[in-house]
């Protein structure tokens, strides 16, 4: 009888040729722990989706709940269900006056989807911006906004009138134009390895946009929900957006996401033609129910407002001389190696000592730390140790180079 590895290799489908095989037994807050009772520190958070760790007492205990009342009833907005309503509400509460309608979706990549529609049907309009070096999603049309093209060869032709521009490059918002419908942006870049906006960029742009009669999107899929040190940050750059694009951190580790904009704007759904965008699944109640509680979580604690001052306490560790740099946007941190080879190993090694990290899309000379919020300082100092120790060790050559390497 085939175990449950091999089963998971035939059955499931993969996206590396040598996938981790690291077999969840549980998690816990900051922890996962495998088949075999060993422990990991995730320092990743589930690519930012688990800032409040893993299986939050408010999460797990508004699912239940939920559970116990009703599922999934009717789709497209047609019942009012509490989940929904409340969460909305909640999460409107925190944003903006011009951001208050909320469409739900599943996924990050499905709010960029919906927030390409609503910029075409509002404005008229077909040519999209994105920013080099940026990532948006995984399907077809969010895949239109990635420069990269060692992502996208296998998958063209993509969506037409797509265009790139150079994030922190003021020259070339002039392609910004008034045939665009709209610019999508993440605020801050994660997967090109955490690049800041330099010198108002972001006030650039929304100003260009301004002008030419274009929406501005900011994708905050991962770096929303207080990663950053606020809980969404464009508020720390003083621009508001006219779409902002959530997901991963929202469900507390259930699925959604939501793409949020004035009602104005996405009552144009409603009309010519009538069920202009259109989810199963969006706006799930238990998963809306887990939304709830991990915002409200965020809201009542001191979470979001330490994430500077421990993000500062793994900078003022992480010294050594194999690091090259480190960027830093509260708790998501690029820390540079110098070459994806010593990423690679360092990850591998970092396995055995316990420790989940990962490297960047667009930059695999850096690996990312960007943990759970409720990390604590003890926890931080003991990620630190590892990580040190094993840079010594890479450094000393203290370590079997003929072992196979991770493949990504």
């Amino acid at each position: 009888m085939k175990n449950k590895r091999q089963l998971f290799l035939n059955h499931v489908a993969q996206t590396s040729e040598l996938p981790l095989m690291l077999e969840v037994d549980r998690a816990e807050g900051i922890y996962v722990y495998d088949t075999e009772g060993k422990t990991y520190i995730n320092l990743i958070s589930g690519i930012s989706v688990s800032s409040l760790g893993h299986c939050h007492p408010a999460v797990v205990q508004a699912v239940k709940d939920q559970v116990d009342r009703y599922m999934h009833t009717m789709v497209y907005g047609e019942h009012v269900q509490s989940p929904q309503v409340e969460l909305a509400t909640l999460l409107t509460d925190q944003l903006p006056e011009s951001l208050d309608s909320v469409y739900f979706v599943n996924s990050g990549s499905e709010a960029v989807e919906g927030a390409m529609k609503l910029a075409k049907r509002v404005t008229g309009r077909t040519k999209i911006l994105s920013c080099k070096n940026a990532y948006h999603g995984s399907t077809h049309g969010s895949m239109s906004l990635m420069s990269d093209t060692y992502f996208t060869q296998a998958y063209r032709p993509l969506l037409p009138d797509v265009y790139f521009i150079e994030y922190n490059n003021e020259a070339t918002l002039t392609d910004i134009d008034d045939h665009t419908a709209c610019v999508v942006m993440e605020t801050i870049q994660a997967e090109a390895g955490v690049i800041m906006p330099k010198d108002d960029f972001l006030k650039k742009v929304r100003q260009r946009c301004d002008e030419v009669g274009a929406l501005l999107v900011f994708d905050e899929i991962q770096v929303g929900y207080g990663r950053t040190g606020s809980l969404f940050a464009f508020e720390q750059y003083g621009v508001v957006p006219d779409i902002l694009l959530l997901a991963k951190a929202m469900g507390g580790g259930m699925p959604i996401g939501a793409f949020v904009a004035s009602k104005a704007h996405m009552d144009t759904f409603s009309f010519n033609p009538v069920l202009g965008h259109i989810t199963t699944f969006g706006g799930h109640p238990v998963v809306c129910a887990a939304g709830i509680a991990t915002l409200k979580t965020l809201i009542k604690t001191d979470y979001i407002s330490l994430v500077k001052e421990k993000a500062q306490r793994f900078l003022d560790q992480l010294t050594h001389p194999l690091i090259q740099e480190i960027r830093c946007a509260g708790f998501l941190m690029a820390i540079d190696l110098g070459s994806f080879e010593r990423v690679q190993t360092l990850m591998k090694l970092l396995m055995t000592h316990g420790v989940i990290t990962d490297w960047f899309l667009f930059n695999d000379k850096c690996f990312r730390i960007a943990p759970p919020l409720i990390i604590t300082n003890e926890e931080i100092d003991i990620a630190c140790q590892k990580i040190l120790t094993v840079l010594d060790d890479i450094q000393a050559g203290n370590y079997d180079s003929t072992s196979p390497k991770l493949s990504f």
